[in-house]
């Protein structure tokens, strides 16, 4: 699942997927720092083939870091608990790299540059923004986090990728 997932992401990156096509929905989620500081956007389109995750932010540590969607639409600064665990609606475990994995809500690392920028953009066909068991628009909505180290893709149920460094709830924004 993990090489689907990176050859759809790369047909994307190559322009292979077609900018045309329709959009059925859309969210966005304005990343804070713990401060409570907005320090970055997330994008989410629906596309035929699932969720383009396109997100920049800047004034973050370098290095590696884990890039989730948790399962509520909370951000209380500031350690961000309020966002809950992983989102994972199919009951999986955390992490690529763990057979009863992973999670609907797991992404790669991201890499920070050493100038505290970030720029990446994901494919996931793993959630949805339309109605249905895996949307991330349920009772209490969902959020994207990110976490102060790497994630392991291995040890259930976070990854031991540490603190919570940015936080955004995801909100619709179209049809």
């Amino acid at each position: 699942m993990r090489m689907q997932a990176i050859l759809i992401a790369a047909a994307i990156a190559t322009g292979t997927l077609g900018a045309a096509e329709a959009q059925a929905q859309s969210a966005n989620a304005e990343l804070l720092n713990p401060d409570g500081k907005a320090i970055g956007n997330v994008e989410l389109s629906e596309l035929a083939q699932g969720v383009r995750v396109f997100a920049q932010a800047s004034d973050l540590p370098p290095g590696q870091h884990a890039f989730h969607i948790h399962e509520t639409g909370a951000c209380e600064a500031p350690t961000f608990e309020s966002a809950g665990g992983h989102y994972n609606p199919t009951d999986k475990q955390h992490g690529w790299d763990n057979p009863e994995g992973p999670h609907a809500g797991d992404f790669p690392n991201v890499h920070v540059q050493e100038d505290g920028r970030l720029a990446i953009e994901y494919f996931t066909n793993l959630v949805t923004l339309s109605e249905g068991d895996t949307s991330l628009f349920d009772d209490d909505g969902s959020a994207i986090v990110m976490h102060a180290g790497a994630d392991d893709y291995q040890t259930d149920p976070a990854g031991a990728a540490g603190d919570r460094i940015a936080c955004g709830v995801i909100e619709q924004t179209g049809q």
